[in-house]
């Protein structure tokens, strides 16, 4: 379920669950949100200082790269340090796979076809189900088998799917089930077109994205429209918004496209309009200032801000909290959709922060009262929040 509305419903696909460490993905679990590090992984403190700024910003799952043993070495203390599930990404070296499953990652991002002989992938697989690590069956458009370059000439969405479930197959083989796929690719239609495929075509929970989407700005449009495109089509358990920009940008990315999609909601979403010459403050302004201050907010609200009174009154109809620009250097504030009160325009800044703070405390203390009452809430139609 989406939202309110009919036209607002998305239908997910029907996945089956697995887990990475604490989470779930697939089924009728929340869709999470990943990233990866670029800190040397050998640098453990670095690491750890990376993921937990990826957790302020709401990260379900964080990959790390693990490419030699002094990577895997230090997983031990990464692990012990974070909060969230650390996947570890191994390519070809079935060693430093065996090494990351006992340092406690709790999932693995290999290609089995890539590890070599059939008694590794056993001994890979062995060392999953010994430690309860799942996998992630990583295609990507840019390292396709010889073989399936040579059939299809290049990479399409054919060569990427039947990869995928080539790979899918030496774990089914091996009587394991915990895993996960994704077909990456930088072009957005084949990438999109993979993903759709491989949808139809089993029921694996998938890990979308769109790899090697570029620079922030250009990278958030790429990434947008692909994702977008699956999300509302019902398509992905977990995402990875892949961006040349420092991982908790590419999070708070990844719950923008969901909380637009309203599949799930986390902090104040704030609507505003993009101003113009009947602006009665500096939107532009307010907003980014908004944005930073209210950062911490966890608890789902919403939060218009609209220059002038053509559309303020109507999106703040829709919206929990929301202030339209006025006259006389005073701008009217409203509250569950009616007007409330005016505010000064020197104050305004302050006074939307403690309105929201203050309306997050109410509802924060009103769950946990029901909660400690036994009451069940209803869950809401938009989506869960983390």
């Amino acid at each position: 379920m989406s939202g309110y509305r009919p036209y607002q419903y998305i239908e997910r696909r029907k996945s089956r669950q697995i887990h990475v460490g604490k989470v779930a993905v697939g089924g009728d679990a929340p869709i999470s949100v990943q990233t990866m590090t670029n800190t040397l992984t050998s640098d453990a403190q670095a690491t750890i200082d990376q993921i937990r700024r990826a957790e302020l910003a709401g990260v379900d799952i964080v990959r790390v790269s693990c490419p030699d043993e002094e990577s895997t070495a230090a997983l031990h203390e990464i692990v012990r340090e974070v909060n969230v599930p650390i996947v570890a990404d191994i390519h070809f070296h079935y060693k430093r796979a065996i090494e990351a499953a006992k340092a406690g990652a709790a999932c693995l991002r290999i290609n089995p076809g890539n590890i070599g002989s059939a008694e590794r992938v056993r001994e890979v697989v062995n060392a999953a189900k010994d430690h309860n690590c799942s996998i992630r069956i990583g295609v990507n458009a840019g390292s396709l088998e010889k073989h399936l370059l040579e059939k299809y000439g290049e990479p399409n969405p054919d060569a990427l799917v039947e990869s995928a479930l080539e790979h899918a197959k030496i774990l089914e083989d091996h009587d394991f089930h915990e895993f996960k796929i994704s077909v990456k690719a930088s072009d957005v239609f084949l990438a999109v077109a993979a993903y759709q495929q491989l949808a139809d075509a089993c029921d694996h929970p998938l890990h979308i994205g769109i790899t090697e989407a570029g620079s922030r700005r250009a990278g958030t449009v790429k990434s947008s429209i692909g994702l977008g495109n699956l999300l509302w089509a019902g398509v992905g358990d977990t995402m990875r918004v892949s961006l040349s920009a420092e991982p908790e940008e590419e999070v708070l990315v990844g719950w923008d496209i969901l909380k637009s999609l309203g599949l799930r909601h986390r902090g104040v979403k704030i609507i505003s309009c993009p101003s113009c010459a009947r602006q009665g403050f500096n939107v532009i302004q307010t907003v980014q200032t908004l944005e930073d201050r209210l950062a911490h907010i966890k608890t789902p609200l919403t939060l218009s801000i609209i220059g002038c009174v053509v559309n303020g009154p109507g999106e703040a109809l829709m919206t929990d909290l929301g202030v339209t620009g006025g006259g006389s250097g005073r701008h009217m504030v409203y509250s569950s959709g009616k007007q409330d009160h005016t505010v000064p325009a020197n104050d305004m800044i302050e006074h939307i922060v403690g309105l929201v703070e203050e309306r997050v405390a109410n509802i924060e203390a009103e769950e946990a009262k029901e909660k400690a009452e036994g009451i069940d809430l209803p869950l809401p139609d938009l989506a869960s929040a983390k």
